[in-house]
């Protein structure tokens, strides 16, 4: 906030705080503006206890329920009886629901939805209409924000989002640069993969490459949990890899990203890609498939290795350049500040300011 320049009311909305990178950065998000002086009100459909810890204690909770009907309803009086400056909802569902709260209250020009993911990552009813009816919520919206170019172009392009209200904002991690890289002590070397065992992921492609490597002393750690586990767990079985490909679950990162040699990313399609910077952030070299969000964090190659889609030798080719000639770490570590939660809060609080003096 520039001297001069008045503290904001803002309201945040969102389906709750559980969840990954989009709940994770919106509790940061808030928590960032809060401290510097903004007015938070952080409404949620049912409550959680994941991520609650990244919002600050200052920062007032609603909660609306689990009925999407009535929570439309309380999220139209909220804005009508509140009226904050600006309003921001993330994730698709919650964006056709503040959208329709939004009209209800009057309330559209100080409105701004957020897209966090690509179309085929949605599997749910409500939040697939959302994406068909961007034309719509895209021209009555004050903006539209995307957390990459990939993902701001595809919704240009195939769902006709105006292209003077959606911007690019990308996601942020906190603390950016304090997990340089170390000297890695593992007798093994390790190749990470963080994420959601989920179709998307590819994990199956990701482990046939890890069999082609050149290396044999050479450990892949998956981390994550989902619906492809039995799947993934088959392929570790068919190619014989169980001694070498770990699934632990959900682990903390920060102690793996300590560990790691590698970090690859192999997602058919990803509209960011957080633990790349995550990655970048701890000095690693990363290798990822060509998928949207990774290729503008790594600069198409300038950052980490960029292997096209479906291409196992030279995915598994890429890993081992990354291992035998990882690079300079300080200029990954560099380029993950590019990515500061500072910039995030500071693009986040100039976009709410030019919706807020319409």
């Amino acid at each position: 906030m520039d001297a001069g320049q008045r503290p904001l009311r803002l309201l945040f909305y969102l389906p709750s705080l559980a969840g990954g990178g989009a709940e994770r950065l919106l509790a940061q998000l808030a928590t960032g503006l809060r401290q510097k002086g903004h007015e938070i009100t952080f409404v949620i459909d049912t409550e959680s206890t994941e991520n609650a810890g990244f919002v600050d204690a200052g920062i007032r909770q609603v909660r609306l329920g689990p009925n999407h009907v009535a929570n439309v309803m309380r999220l139209a009086r909220l804005l009508r009886e509140e009226k904050p400056d600006v309003s921001l909802s993330a994730l698709s569902g919650q964006n056709l629901k503040h959208l329709v709260a939004a009209i209800l209250a009057g309330r559209l020009q100080r409105a701004v939805q957020s897209y966090h993911g690509f179309f085929e990552g949605e599997p749910r009813l409500l939040s697939r209409l959302s994406y068909f009816l961007t034309p719509l919520s895209s021209r009555l919206m004050a903006k539209t924000v995307c957390v990459s170019d990939a993902l701001r172009n595809e919704l240009m392009r195939r769902f006709h989002a105006s292209a003077t209200r959606t911007v690019r904002i990308y996601n942020a991690v906190p603390k950016a640069g304090d997990l340089i890289s170390r000297e890695r002590k593992e007798a093994r070397p390790i190749v990470l993969a963080c994420g959601r065992l989920s179709p998307d992921k590819n994990y199956p492609f990701l482990i046939r490459a890890f069999a082609r490597m050149k290396r044999s002393d050479l450990r892949l750690v998956i981390l994550g949990e989902g619906p492809e586990r039995a799947t993934i767990e088959t392929e570790i079985a068919r190619l014989e890899l169980a001694d070498r490909v770990s699934l632990p679950g959900y682990a903390d990162t920060e102690h793996w990203y300590e560990r790691a040699s590698c970090l690859a990313l192999t997602s058919k399609r990803e509209a960011f890609g957080l633990v790349l910077v995550e990655a970048l952030a701890a000095g690693l070299p990363v290798v990822a498939t060509a998928s949207g969000g990774p290729d503008e964090i790594l600069e198409h190659g300038r950052y980490g290795r960029v292997v096209a889609q479906g291409d196992e030798a030279s995915f598994a080719a890429a890993l081992d350049a990354a291992l035998a000639e990882p690079g300079d770490a300080a200029a990954r570590v560099a380029r993950a500040n590019d990515f500061s939660m500072e910039i995030c809060v500071a693009t986040y609080e100039k976009l709410f300011y030019e919706v807020a003096q319409r």
